[in-house]
């Protein structure tokens, strides 16, 4: 199966990264870009826009980012210009913080619960949570969702774990429905 671009560029910045003991501050520098991407669509849209020549393009990223960001992040965005994958650059950004928060094995949860949690709620959870995970660091992500009557759904990664009311009322209509067919 072919990688994806983004995970191409960003595993390459990311050995590069190793090699020279920068993870921290080029995870930093991207934390910061996915920030600008985000506030300034406008800016995706001209690198993107298809009357603008490649060196124009090469430009605007030099002259934005000049002297505020590393040789190694205005290199890779150059090359994305040059090569016209400019509009992955969000992409390989998230592929490069991904993949830095795997190394340092800081994992990220969302948890959902039927109520607003209590701070003392939120720790033991997250204290479980590295209790029994490989991760040594959370980012939680917490929401409300009054539909699931009680209990929580904490997904990591592609992991689920559903201790709601509603799925537990679910399953035992299946089974009450799996009894009656029978």
């Amino acid at each position: 199966m072919a990688k994806l671009v983004s995970n191409v560029y960003s595993e390459a910045l990311f050995e590069t990264a190793l090699e020279k003991d920068q993870v921290d501050s080029l995870y930093e520098e991207a934390l910061s870009l996915r920030e600008i991407f985000t506030e300034n669509a406008e800016l995706l849209q001209l690198l993107d826009h298809p009357k603008i020549v490649r060196e124009e393009k090469l430009e605007i990223l030099k002259h934005i980012f000049s002297g505020k960001l590393s040789g190694e992040w205005q290199g890779l965005l150059a090359v994305t210009v040059e090569k016209g994958r400019q509009h992955e650059a969000p992409k390989i950004i998230d592929a490069f913080i991904r993949d830095v928060k795997e190394y340092k094995r800081i994992g990220t949860a969302h948890v959902e619960s039927a109520v607003e949690l209590t701070p003392q709620q939120k720790t033991q959870i997250q204290q479980k949570l590295l209790a029994t995970t490989s991760y040594v660091e959370f980012e939680m992500d917490y929401k409300v969702n009054p539909a699931l009557i009680g209990g929580l759904v904490i997904r990591i990664g592609d992991r689920v774990v559903d201790s709601s009311i509603r799925t537990q009322i679910y399953e035992i209509k299946r089974e009450l429905l799996k009894m009656q067919m029978a």
